[in-house]
């Protein structure tokens, strides 16, 4: 309790006079010797004026079972448990020292003597369950009744469970700590934090690390750390493991390791393997394994426990194994070489062997070659070069093939070939040029130009179709070259080699050897012709055209430009004739120079001619300036180019411009000029023209006017007429009409009427026979339900009577005859006994109410005793307690 709170109570208490209750205290000061003491309860204590209560009343601090406090600064008690006192009366305390106080036997409650101080409240004890302890450390010295040891400040060790810790002032609790549970194929791995002995009565040194590989619940001791859990490697068939030793130790298998030291652990050492503090898992290793078709060569293999490094080891399967520490695989599992009879392997030796399959003593740098069909494993002297495999080459087909040894270079044409040893694929080099045109159409592409493509978009457009095609299509250069010359078309091949030149005519397929090249050509092209603009493999021989543009001048200084177009084809007689073929390609650009030659000729013959002249005979002149005069003075058909037997057999001229503005501004208005006058002529005539066409048009108009009128006159004199006729038919048919529809709405009123009635009758008999159904169908629902009503109340009165007679035969049966005679007649006999037994021959008995008749009563008395024999009457009646008897004779 705070003092704040203390103080308050005792402001608010201000009476004099405490009631302490039981098991509560109240602390007194004494302001004349400022000593403090203790007042306990129950009792009524009266503050002095010299006194203050500074505490209090306050209950007293109980220590249940299994609890305990602690108490700051604790009284001084003797042997006998007493608090001891000072001169002054004020209790001795122990001060800085802490008291832990348990539950007395008693269970009685305790005050807090003045000074002390609950630093802890009541707390229940620890409770240490099984598989725990908790860390305890020292910090006084003490000794420990327990463990019968002296403790030192700073010593730490564990109260393990199940057990319930009772707390001492010298000790400190850390922390609890849990066992840790070693489950199957594992093991935990302690280290020592200082040199102590552990649970197996091994001693281990500050910061050894060591495995409990013991199946359970294991409790580190205080200065133990569990550092990991670890798990144990299942081993198979299939892993092994490749471990490294951190120091020299003696492994489990007994074994002596050296620091650095690899080794492999199979499944034929042990099942499952749980790493030492000195060994490393370098790696998992998995089992190799081999068919029979497979094989594999081990580097550096290891032979008795030693690597002999540098060699080589061959594998051959079926087999499984696992590669040792050091060891690896040279290019990992190789399939054996199957061969078959177009195949082989070619082979180099680097270190010299006897070679068993072909008896010959192989030396380093020997080549050879292995054919099928075999099976083929090399040993670890040999070097497997290349694998080869026959070609199939068609007629048409070809391979370059190089003899490495001499370097000779030859073409292998439409065989199966297989490279030997000493032979290779040649790659045969072209000009970029000469790929690019390779895979062009030579008809199609003819006139696209293969320089100064920028001119053009569309030309630009088709090159980059072109060329993106010809990417795509990659050459197989130590293929055979080949080359499809078109139809009417030629190709020269250079052999450099033999200097020598041959033409090919086409339709053929050309195919180049080793030392020959195509002759490029390189020809003028766009207009108007510009030279190296176009380039080909092949001369197209024609008939073909081409188109230039040249300007010429007339002899009056008029400059034009004319657009001409020109055909033309190769001449040749004799394809098998040499020196004639060879002409073809001895004018490198023929388009160029027939260009020029034509142009020349052309520019002489205007050169003399007027320009009037030359407008209105422009074509006469320039046929005649290129192909010139025969001997009549008449044009000739066609001109010749006698160095490569060109021929032109016509020329078009497309466009004629003049060059000069001047020109042609006084062309262009000549020209108005004749198109105006023609114009206006045609103009004049056609104005004539509609004028007469208007004339007769109007005649006509007239002419059919007039009879149009005569037409409509007699249509409307036939219209009056049919009038006329209908006004008749109208009147006569109105009145006819009207009677007919009155006599047809009488009749049909009168049979409506009938019919109405017909329809009326019908339905009334329908009624009465429908009501007529509906009564004899409820009379004979009801004669039916009352004669089988009857049947059943008659059934039901017959049964009644069978079971009355039934009854009363039962009855009767049962009775007796002689009971029921005894019953009918108990009361007339027992009237007779009675009278006899009074002796009376007769009596009357009424109730004096009733009158009686007495009329012969006497005379049938005297009758009576007279003895007369006569019949007798009697008869008895009981109503309402109305006795009668009356005897008649």
């Amino acid at each position: 309790m705070s003092k704040t709170t203390t103080a308050s109570d005792t402001k608010s208490h201000s009476s004099p006079v405490y009631r302490i209750p039981p098991y509560h205290y109240i602390h007194v000061l004494d302001q004349n010797t400022n000593v403090t003491r203790l007042e306990i309860g129950p009792k009524t204590f009266i503050k002095q004026d010299n006194e203050t209560v500074i505490l209090g009343p306050e209950k007293m601090i109980t220590v249940p079972p299994r609890h305990y406090c602690v108490v700051e600064s604790p009284v001084i008690r003797n042997e006998a448990g007493e608090v001891e006192f000072d001169e002054n009366g004020q209790a001795k305390l122990i001060h800085a020292d802490l008291d832990i106080r348990l539950a007395q036997p008693d269970q009685a409650p305790f005050p807090l003597y003045p000074g002390e101080v609950l630093r802890q409240p009541v707390t229940p004890l620890k409770v240490v369950p099984a598989n725990s302890a908790l860390r305890l450390k020292a910090v006084l010295d003490f000794d420990d009744e327990t463990a019968k040891e002296q403790r030192r400040a700073g010593d730490e060790w564990l109260f393990e469970g199940p057990a319930t810790y009772i707390p001492r002032k010298e000790v400190s609790v850390e922390e609890q700590i849990r066992a840790t549970v070693i489950g199957s194929n594992q093991a935990i791995r302690l280290c020592a934090k200082k040199e102590i002995t552990d649970r197996t009565g091994q001693h281990r040194v500050t910061g050894e690390e060591w495995l409990v590989k013991k199946t359970g619940a294991y409790l580190p001791l205080a200065y133990e750390t569990v550092v990991s859990v670890e798990n144990a490697h299942v081993l198979t068939d299939k892993k092994a493991l490749q471990l490294r030793a951190l120091k020299t130790f003696t492994d489990d298998f007994g074994k002596e390791r050296m620091n650095g030291e690899e080794w492999l652990i199979t499944y034929l050492d042990t099942e499952t393997h749980i790493l030492s503090v000195y060994e490393q898992l370098v790696a998992v290793v998995d089992v190799i394994t081999l068919n029979s078709r497979q094989y594999c060569v081990i580097i550096d293999p290891v032979e008795d426990g030693k690597q002999q490094l540098g060699k080589k080891k061959l594998i051959l399967g079926e087999k499984s194994f696992f590669l040792q520490p050091g060891e690896k695989l040279e290019n990992g599992i190789q399939d054996v070489f199957i061969l078959g009879a177009d195949e082989g392997v070619i082979l180099k030796c680097i270190e010299a062997f006897e070679d068993q399959q072909a008896n010959v003593k192989r030396n380093p740098g020997d080549r050879w070659m292995i054919r099928g069909p075999t099976e083929y494993i090399p040993p670890t002297q040999v070097e497997v070069v290349t694998r080869r495999k026959a070609l199939p080459l068609d007629e048409n087909e070809g391979i370059y093939v190089r003899d490495i040894k001499t370097g000779r270079v030859r073409a292998v044409i439409g065989e199966t070939y297989m490279l030997t040893q000493d032979e290779e694929l040649w790659q045969k080099e072209l000009p970029k040029q000469v790929e690019d045109l390779l895979t062009r159409d030579a008809l199609v592409d003819r006139n696209i130009p293969t320089r100064n493509r920028t001119t053009d978009k569309n030309q630009s457009q088709q090159e980059t179709t072109t060329n993106s095609k010809s990417n795509a299509i990659k050459r197989d250069k130590s293929k055979l070259v080949t080359y499809r010359v078109p139809h009417n078309a030629c190709v020269q091949i250079y052999d450099y080699k033999a200097k020598k030149a041959r033409i090919i005519f086409g339709p053929e397929l050309v195919m180049l050897g080793p030392d020959e090249q195509f002759t490029l050509l390189s020809l003028s092209g766009s207009v108007p012709k510009k030279p190296n603009q176009i380039q080909s493999l092949c001369l197209l021989l024609g008939p073909d055209f081409f188109t230039d543009v040249i300007v010429i001048e007339t002899a009056d200084h008029a400059r034009l430009s004319l657009q001409l177009s020109y055909n033309w084809h190769f001449q040749i007689t004799d394809i098998s004739d040499e020196k004639e073929a060879a002409k073809l390609f001895s004018v490198p650009d023929f388009v160029g120079d027939a260009a020029k030659a034509i142009a020349s000729r052309i520019r002489g013959a205007v050169a003399g001619t007027q320009f009037d002249d030359f407008h209105k005979n422009s074509a006469q002149i320039i046929r005649a300036a290129v192909f010139g005069l025969d001997a009549n003075q008449q044009i000739r058909q066609h001109f010749i180019f006698p160095q490569n037997n060109l021929v032109l057999t016509s020329i078009d001229i497309q466009s004629v411009e003049p060059v000069d503005q001047r020109t042609r501004d006084a062309l262009q208005k000549s020209v108005q000029l004749a198109i105006e006058i023609t114009t206006n002529s045609q103009e004049a005539a056609a104005k004539h023209e509609a004028s007469r066409r208007e004339q007769e048009a109007k005649g006509l108009l007239e002419r059919q006017r007039i009879k149009d009128e005569a037409e409509a006159e007699d249509v409307r004199k036939q219209l009056l007429q049919l009038q006329a006729l209908s006004a008749a038919v109208e009147s006569t048919g109105q009145a006819k009409a009207e009677a007919q529809s009155r006599a047809e709405s009488h009749r049909i009123e009168g049979e409506a009427a009938v019919e109405q009635a017909r329809l009326r009758a019908e339905a009334t008999r329908i009624e009465a026979e429908a009501e007529l159904s509906r009564l004899k169908l409820a009379r004979e629902a009801e004669i039916k339900f009352l004669r089988e009503q009857n049947e059943l109340e008659i059934n039901k009165k017959a049964e009644m009577s069978k079971i009355e007679t039934e009854k009363f035969t039962l009855q009767v049966e049962s009775i007796g005859a002689s009971t029921i005679q005894a019953i009918a007649t108990s009361g007339p006999d027992t009237q007779v006994k009675l009278l006899q037994a009074l002796g009376l021959q007769s009596m009357l008995v009424t109730d004096g109410n009733t009158p009686i008749n007495l009329m012969g009563f006497g005379q049938g008395l005297l009758g009576g005793l007279t003895g007369n024999t006569n019949k007798k009457s009697r008869t008895a009646t009981n109503t309402s307690s109305n006795y009668r008897i009356e005897e008649n004779d």
